[in-house]
């Protein structure tokens, strides 16, 4: 049985347990804004008990934890801009993102919005996290207020209803009027103690994450990003699938490509392929079209994981260029590659390099993956896979858990960032004013600073989700 349909029946049993959960235990759930809170003392005795036993080190910590604040704060702010700049002035971007700006982190979302540059999300993952991440975050809130003797009413979760009584956070209840005569660096201390946690969680497991990768996984292939093609005016085509053309339009290459799976297409002078997907890819705005090169790899139908070359093993896009180099143009050579769940050979003759006419040519291309864009860049801060290389599992739940870990480091970096925003429903919101009020000493000025964030941020995810839904019709 597949995987998903196990994961969506432990779904179903957890909304069920907590709905009958929730109905039982009415008297303890108590509604503040979107949230139904369920109220407990568990752990209260732990936390002051932390908090009391390290005094010394957690004073050390507070300083941390609040310069912490600071620079993620910063980060969080650069980071938001940036994302705005995008939607606003790259609206072309912006039309392929299909997942709005405003949207939490559910179960299936990468599979639901086809996101096929991150790893799947399941059911099981997201439960895990949350526990993971909400209880760290939450805990350590407690056990810095308790370290400045600020009382902690109470524990427990919160459950938003709206998404069936699945998406839940946890939280600890903390006396907000002692909270409140505390110094101004004791409540930062606090309010930034939860992404401290995070952050240490997000450290610590990206430490397990390198350690578990070395351990599971092999490299064991190259993956290929295409075929080599060149770029072709659409008028010096003069047929496509041996039927006779004279200034095709780009509509009619279209329909005459999608007769088969891999359209022959020739010029006066050369011979061209084309697939139908890859056509779709293509805006025509100049006359001009990408078509693939008559080249060895893509009249074999060469899948593109590449795994051994006459029984040598190849596992880099270098030593694969080495060991062409050793064959010349014409040789014939075996390719064994990964068609599927199984390797395939491939009986192939190589071609001459249209650069160098010495030297073999197998025809395919390797795309530049230097992570220019910010999202790009925090993306590969977390995986230590080449894109370009295959990784053999070494035994049969590596992948599950590697991604399992993987999504653990990312989602605590990212609460971590997301927290330090300074507005309102966030820690960031109230460490912003306490930062305003100790600047300023003015509580009414700091009140003004603290409003008018919350409104920007506002009105700013108001322009993110009007420029989203324009590049959805475009």
């Amino acid at each position: 049985m597949n995987f998903v349909i196990y994961d969506i029946v432990l779904l179903t049993a957890f909304v069920i347990f907590v709905s009958i959960f929730l109905y039982r235990r009415k008297k303890n759930l108590k509604r503040e804004g979107f949230l139904i809170l369920y109220k407990t003392s568990a752990g209260i005795k732990a936390i002051n008990k932390i908090g009391e036993k390290y005094k010394k080190l957690l004073n050390v910590l507070s300083y941390v934890s609040i310069a912490l604040g600071f620079l993620l704060m910063a980060g969080m702010l650069y980071l938001f801009g940036r994302i705005v700049w995008i939607y606003v002035f790259n609206p072309e971007i912006v039309s392929l993102v299909k997942v709005p700006p405003i949207m939490p982190l559910l179960p299936y979302l990468p599979q639901v919005f086809q996101l096929n540059f991150l790893p799947p999300f399941y059911f099981i993952y997201w439960i895990i996290i949350i526990a993971v991440v909400a209880i760290s975050h939450e805990f350590s809130h407690g056990i810095f207020a308790a370290n400045k003797k600020v009382k902690i009413k109470s524990t427990g979760f919160g459950f938003f209803p709206f998404f069936l009584p699945i998406f839940l956070a946890a939280f600890v209840e903390l006396d907000e009027k002692k909270m409140q005569k505390k110094k101004i660096s004791h409540q930062m201390a606090i309010l930034s103690a939860g992404t401290f946690a995070n952050t240490l969680v997000a450290i610590l497991f990206f430490a397990v994450l390198l350690l578990f990768f070395w351990i599971a996984f092999t490299p064991s292939g190259v993956i290929f990003d295409t075929y080599t093609y060149s770029v072709v005016g659409i008028s010096a085509i003069t047929s496509v699938n041996n039927v006779h053309v004279s200034n095709i339009s780009y509509n009619q290459l279209l329909s005459l490509a999608n007769t088969s799976a891999l359209a022959d297409v020739k010029t006066n002078d050369s011979e061209y392929f084309i697939t139908e997907n890859f056509l779709t890819q293509q805006k025509n705005n100049q006359g001009y079209i990408y078509l693939y090169d008559n080249a060895p790899a893509i009249k074999a139908n060469l899948p593109n994981t590449i795994v051994r070359i006459n029984g040598i093993n190849v596992n880099n896009e270098e030593q694969l260029g080495k060991i062409l180099m050793n064959y010349s143009p014409g040789s014939n050579i075996t390719i064994t590659a990964l068609n599927g769940n199984s390797y395939q050979d491939y009986k192939i003759t190589l071609g001459q390099n249209p650069q160098n006419k010495s030297a073999p040519y197998l025809g395919i291309g390797f795309m530049s993956r230097g992570s220019t864009g910010i999202f790009n860049k925090i993306m590969s801060w977390f995986s230590f896979k080449d894109s370009n290389v295959y990784y053999k599992s070494n035994f049969e739940a590596a992948e599950f858990i590697y991604n399992l870990l993987w999504w653990l480091v990312v989602i605590s970096f990212s609460v971590a960032l997301v927290n330090m925003l300074p507005v309102g429903i966030f820690d960031g919101g109230r460490f912003f004013y306490l930062t305003i009020l100790a600047i300023t000493k003015s509580k009414q000025k700091a009140e003004k600073a603290f409003k008018f964030m919350t409104g920007l941020f506002l009105f700013l995810l108001l322009v993110l989700m009007v420029f989203w839904a324009v590049g959805l019709f475009k």
